[in-house]
């Protein structure tokens, strides 16, 4: 693909998060104009001059966009967590300027082979295993986007013969206009962030964005069990590759006993036996069976596969185990940031479990992630914003051994108190981390905090 030039373009980055200061950085590399743009005019311009480089002449505005600027743009790179409905997007929009998201930007800046995934849950593991299976396969390999590592860092080091493993959240795929992955991955779709989207048909929309410029020389691996992934495979743009933990399939992955095999066109492929992988739960059967058909039809060796993936440990805060004090088992699963994700914690699990729960409202429900405790969870304690409203939906559930605590702290002492030994103390909030911390690798960190301060109790 052709690099866009940038060259002397004035560009305005929206947002001064991690995401917008990503953006300008590698703007100001390719020699553009940048203005960095936020708007809330309260934020201090010194403080968000700290993040740039030194030598940095990024222009900083604050407030409302004036028309003079906005005439004098060449393109706007939103930051994904600017919702594109309000109004200052729509005067953007409206002027005719071209908008791209930070994931469009790094594309466009970048070289190689893109390997990306998406999807409500199972991102950011499945990510990490198929960068490890990519990293044992070839020299120059890159894991970026929503798993924590900016796609902008990386994008002028990526080479020709450089593979990109990207996680991509449905707020940075509603600004793609180029980006066409050589093979895609949608996981699953369930309920979440329609505080931002509004409903479930523009969650979904979004999410198929992934494929939107892969043609029939692309994959794109979905997961059968998924009713809306499955209705997609009849009309999305690349080759389709499922794959199944119910089921064995006609042709892709699935769970045959204890093996996860892989059938081509021509043969069936063992790939792994799941007692020889270190991760727990059908979820992350599911996980390991996507990241390996995406590195099979990347032309990645079986044995290379096999290799990377029975090496692969838990990734930090997915059911990530902690320590066991007392015979008391800690698990840190704050990546749980929805009912659905909260499920999977809860399945995972293999003794009577003392659930932490609570955080920021998304807007989800909870009767399902409630009716998944199935006898197994002993007390859920709750904190956050959302402490009430689920104690109120377990109640109506039939499930009434809550306790509301006020932070994640007492939380944890609460569990440790009521728990016996042989018992599990869980961490997943089924919600955002947000109002409480400032993201969902905070709130982990200081739980883990918590659990090893128990030992010096």
């Amino acid at each position: 693909m052709q690099k866009k030039d940038l060259t002397e373009k004035k560009v305005l980055v929206f947002g001064t998060g991690i995401s917008g200061i990503g953006a300008a950085k590698l703007l100001e590399k390719v020699q553009a104009e940048v203005i960095l743009y936020d708007g809330n005019e309260k934020l201090c311009k010194e403080e968000i001059r700290k993040k740039l480089p030194k030598d940095s002449k990024c222009e900083i505005v604050l407030g409302a966009l004036s028309k003079e600027l906005l005439e004098s743009l060449d393109l706007v790179v939103m930051s994904p967590g600017v919702p594109l409905d309000i109004p200052t997007v729509e005067q953007i929009k409206a002027a005719g300027i071209p908008v791209w998201g930070e994931i469009e930007l790094a594309y466009q800046m970048s070289a190689g082979t893109v390997l990306a995934i998406t999807g409500t849950n199972g991102k950011t593991t499945t990510t990490a295993l198929l960068g490890e299976i990519m990293k044992a396969y070839a020299d120059s390999v890159f894991v970026v986007g929503n798993i924590g590592n900016p796609y902008t860092d990386a994008a002028l080091s990526m080479a020709e013969d450089s593979y990109t493993v990207a996680e991509i959240s449905s707020f940075q795929l509603e600004t793609i206009d180029t980006f066409a992955p050589k093979v895609s991955a949608i996981l699953n779709i369930t309920e979440d962030h329609l505080n931002r989207h509004h409903t479930m048909e523009e969650y979904i929309r979004v999410k198929e964005l992934i494929t939107a410029n892969q043609t029939k020389e692309d994959y794109c691996i979905l997961n059968y069990e998924d009713e809306v992934l499955r209705a997609f495979g009849e009309r999305c743009p690349a080759k389709t590759v499922f794959f199944s933990s119910e089921r064995k399939l006609e042709k892709g992955a699935f769970l045959d006993g204890d093996a996860i095999c892989l059938k081509t066109d021509t043969e069936t492929l063992e790939i792994v036996k799941t007692g020889e992988l270190k991760i727990l739960g059908k979820h992350n059967y599911e996980n390991v069976m996507a990241a390996s058909a995406m590195a099979y039809y990347t032309g990645v060796p079986v044995e290379v596969i096999h290799k990377a993936i029975t090496e692969f440990r838990a990734v930090a805060h997915r059911i990530e185990f902690v320590d066991e004090i007392n015979g008391i088992a800690y698990y840190n699963d704050s990546k749980g940031t929805n009912p659905d994700a909260a499920i999977k914690g809860i399945q995972a699990m293999n003794r009577p479990t003392l659930l932490i729960g609570g955080g920021y409202d998304k807007e989800s429900s909870y009767e399902e992630w409630i009716q998944s405790f199935d006898g197994k969870v002993k007390y859920l304690v709750l904190i956050g914003q959302t402490r009430e409203k689920i104690q109120e939906v377990a109640h109506k559930c039939g499930f009434v051994n809550t306790i509301l605590a006020d932070n994640l702290e007492e939380a944890v002492s609460i569990c440790t108190q009521k728990a016996e030994k042989g018992d599990a103390v869980l961490l997943s909030p089924a919600c955002a981390s947000w109002g409480q911390f400032d993201n969902y690798e905070q709130r982990g960190d200081k739980f883990k905090e918590y659990v090893y301060a128990l030992k010096k109790a």
